[in-house]
């Protein structure tokens, strides 16, 4: 027979687990059970509901203004990945070959814009963008002096007149700007921390074989730090595709002609009219696209690996 003590111990694991298991059911399982039957219906408001199948998806689907999100977030993907990532990998690798006292310094310099976050830096840099006032513009201007509004496509009125913010063939570039500002020192904090583990008896041994800096970084370097490099991109693209705050706060809305519209303020604005099922729709084709784009890069990181 099962004495009270033994029928204790037995319990007592499922009875630590509980808070786990019952977080994770209210926030996590029954979110994502309704939001999937939700996708399947039309709705004006919470109360209202029709079942439409899969038209959410068609409709969202066909529409211009979710395609045009769709580039938008792709182009500032692919600017986060092949633009911001490697000037955080050069920076991480001017720190580590730092061996002086400032080297703390200006790890945590490079680092200090992302403690602030995307909302702070929004609305800063709308203000840093501004014509005449705007510190952006006066820099540049003082910086390339022979550059003016007439031949980078402006009013003609001087580059301090420059609307970065509102002409829409320059969005996106300032959008690209300000998360270079905000997130090249975050992304190097990874790429330092894979690079103090390489093994430095390989790079010796690189060196005494007769090969170079590149020789050691291609053949050394990159495959010690490739794991972390799959994770750094990964988690980029995924942050890419959830851009929301930044571009919200710093365009005051999503810029002129939706220029700076991403799949989050896309669904967004679906949230604010109420269909609640096209945002559910929207969100489940945002993740399978997250999903799809995720387990490519990991293969193809893996490939690399083994060649």
């Amino acid at each position: 027979m099962i004495s009270a003590y033994n029928r204790n111990q037995r319990l007592a694991p499922y009875v630590f687990l509980a808070p786990y298991f019952l977080l994770t059911s209210v926030f996590f399982l029954y979110p994502l059970a309704y939001a999937t039957v939700l996708a399947f219906h039309q709705t004006n408001g919470p109360l209202s509901w029709k079942f439409v199948g899969t038209k959410n998806f068609s409709f969202v689907l066909g529409d211009p203004a979710f395609g045009k999100a769709v580039v938008n977030t792709v182009i500032y993907a692919l600017f986060s990945i092949f633009l911001q990532l490697p000037l955080s990998l050069g920076l991480a690798m001017m720190l580590n070959a730092r061996s002086d006292k400032l080297k703390s310094f200006f790890r945590l310099a490079i680092f200090a814009p992302n403690l602030v976050g995307p909302v702070f830096v929004g609305i800063l840099f709308g203000v840093l963008f501004a014509p005449n006032i705007g510190l952006f513009n006066q820099l540049m201007h003082l910086t390339f002096g022979w550059l003016t509004s007439t031949n980078l496509g402006g009013n003609g009125e001087g580059f301090l007149q420059y609307q970065w913010l509102t002409n829409p063939r320059l969005v996106m570039p300032a959008l690209i700007i300000v998360s270079l500002w905000l997130y090249v020192g975050f992304n190097m904090i990874y790429f330092l921390a894979a690079l103090q583990g390489v093994d430095q008896t390989l790079v010796e041994a690189a060196k005494i074989d007769g090969a170079g800096p590149l020789d050691i970084f291609r053949a050394v370097t990159v495959p010690a730090i490739m794991p972390v490099i799959t994770f750094v991109v990964v988690t980029a693209t995924i942050g890419s595709f959830n851009l929301f705050e930044l571009p919200y706060t710093l365009l005051q809305g999503f810029g002129p002609e939706n220029s700076g519209i991403t799949i989050i303020g896309y669904l967004f604005n679906w949230v604010q009219t109420g269909d609640l099922g096209t945002a559910a729709a929207i969100g489940w084709i945002l993740t399978l696209m997250i999903l799809v784009i995720s387990l490519i890069q990991i293969r193809l990181s893996g490939a690399t690996r083994k060649d």
